[in-house]
């Protein structure tokens, strides 16, 4: 497979970028037409023709909410992807359109980015996985050169490292553990292991095969017990959650004196429920649940080891800002969770890709704080009402990647050039108050319930809008006030909502997730209540 074309091939394969909008996406490398315009500008935009550079360079300046600060990159059309923080909070970052590793000092707010003389004129590529060594290194992978990378925060150095590839290879994220350093190969399904201790030809690298032929490898996590979890899937078919013996693996590659073994006889397969199509994203909790991220839906879910259960849990609705529909052609926005980490406090954190989000669900608590990204860029999105001018507040910043640091959650805008970061630690403006958190109830019947919307803010909040969404057509949410689409919140009158749950005859019975809360345009409080249809 060519770069080109497997870089274009994963861009579409890993999210479906917009697919549910209609809007046709320009994708970088795809011949724009004959001979397309290019203003020369001394900048890392003359890799885009005029034509294409306010698509992936940026359509705006950085911009602030009271949860989100941005801040934009210096360099012109940098394309920000991975991202990770060292030890004294300092920001890294790598470019996917120079090649470049970038620093941002939070104290001084400043950007320095690290020219890399190994890297080809003109090249771009997308480079999903980075962390931080406790050498003062940085790892970090390149999937149209089929490299992994060091950069060396002490002597600002590069260094290239040739991936085991045999045709059809894409490292996409990247961890280190302990002496080791873990990828998985998205296209060539496989993880990879190697001891970033050793130096220049003498790096090995262990590669092990995964158990479902022809799917590709996503995420992965490591548990208390050493095992790393990940996803095998085919697209829009479904797949399988695999759990690894690392500990066991390792001991037989060194008692074989081999670097590939079969994996099989180390893994335990788990088939994914039917509504899981995309699990792009992979992270274990603080209680030993793996959480999922399903970037072809509006869905994320839990596993539990021990019972075997999957538990699907449902986002808000994108904001219409997020996606336009100006033209109409978009029948069912969908918010599509992609990565997925914990926080220090057992927090589930996700970006909602089309969403425009950066999310925290905490599995205690069952509540869901979704913060809404300032930054848009209408030509991701149908912003354009057939005029040729697209309008104010539209699209999407193509949230890519982020880390959790403390309390702040750092994220990069990929086609903004910008980063960001979410501040947890500022009071939530909503208070949702449940009448009951738990329901059960049997095909074809029904329950009322009851929870409260409270203002937490100095002041009344205006364009309040209610959130009832489930993870099923056969879970409906009836709501049984005749409210407005939007209300105004008054700081001493909180609003008390009534809505009934009804079950239809063809349900399947099981736990399901349904969320009530209310929407901002900054940002969105909601808590899950647990159904069960007996």
């Amino acid at each position: 497979m060519k770069k080109q074309t497997k870089g274009i091939f994963a861009f579409i394969f890993l999210g479906g970028i917009m697919v549910t909008s209609g809007v046709v996406i320009a994708f970088p490398g795809i011949d724009p037409g004959t001979n397309p315009e290019i203003t020369v500008t001394g900048t890392p935009a003359d890799n885009f023709p005029d034509e294409q550079r306010a698509q992936f360079c940026g359509s705006s300046n950085a911009k602030s909410t009271d949860y989100i600060r941005e801040f934009s990159i210096p360099t012109l059309c940098t394309n920000p992807l991975a991202i990770v923080t060292d030890y004294d909070g300092n920001v890294w970052f790598t470019e996917t359109n120079t090649g470049k590793i970038a620093k941002f000092d939070p104290n001084t707010e400043t950007f320095t980015e690290y020219d890399n003389s190994l890297w080809p004129p003109g090249g771009r590529s997308m480079m999903w996985g980075i962390d931080y060594a406790p050498d003062g290194s940085l790892w970090y992978t390149d999937e149209s050169f089929d490299s992994v990378w060091k950069f060396s925060t002490l002597d600002e150095t590069y260094d290239r490292l040739a991936y085991p590839s045999e045709g059809n290879s894409l490292p996409q994220k990247l961890l280190i553990d302990g002496s080791q350093i873990i990828i998985n190969d998205f296209t060539g399904n496989k993880l990879t292991f190697l001891d970033p201790s050793q130096s220049g030809e003498e790096i090995q690298y262990l590669s092990v095969p995964s158990p479902i032929d022809n799917s590709v490898t996503a995420d992965f996590a490591i548990d208390a017990n050493d095992n790393v979890w990940y996803t095998n899937w085919l697209y829009q078919q479904g797949g399988v959650l695999v759990k690894l013996d690392k500990t066991g693996y390792d001991e037989a590659v060194r008692n074989g004196g081999v670097q590939f073994l079969p994996g099989k006889d180390f893994t335990e397969v788990y088939q994914l429920p039917v509504t899981l199509l995309t699990p792009n994203g992979v992270v274990v909790g603080d209680d030993g649940k793996i959480w999922l991220a399903d970037t072809t839906s509006s869905s994320f879910f839990s596993f539990d080891p021990i019972s075997a259960e999957f538990i699907q849990y449902v986002t808000a609705d994108p904001l219409q800002s997020t996606y336009g529909n100006q033209t109409g052609v978009v029948k069912t926005p969908i918010s599509r969770p992609y990565w997925i980490e914990s926080d220090e406090q057992g927090r589930i954190v996700f970006n909602e890709q089309t969403a425009n989000n950066i999310s925290v669900m905490d599995p205690i608590s069952q509540t869901l704080v979704e913060y809404n990204v300032p930054s848009k860029n209408p030509y991701w999105a149908d912003c354009d009402p057939g005029t040729g001018t697209m309008i104010d507040d539209c699209g999407v910043a193509q949230i890519f990647d982020f880390t959790v640091d403390g309390n702040k959650i750092w994220f990069t805008e990929w086609v903004e050039n910008n980063i960001g970061v979410v501040d947890t630690t500022v009071p939530l403006p909503i208070e949702i108050q449940l009448e009951s958190n738990s329901l059960m109830i049997t095909p074809g019947n029904s329950k009322e319930l009851d929870f409260v919307v409270s203002s937490q803010a100095q002041k009344d909040l205006s364009d309040v809008s209610l959130i009832l969404a489930s993870t099923h057509d056969f879970v409906n949410i009836v709501l049984l006030n005749d409210y407005p689409e939007s209300f105004q919140l008054d700081t001493d009158a909180p609003r008390p909502i009534s809505v009934m749950i009804e079950i239809s005859e063809d349900a399947i019975p099981g736990k399901y997730k349904v969320l009530l809360g209310a929407q901002l345009s900054d940002i969105a409080v909601s808590k899950y209540v647990t159904v069960t249809i007996e």
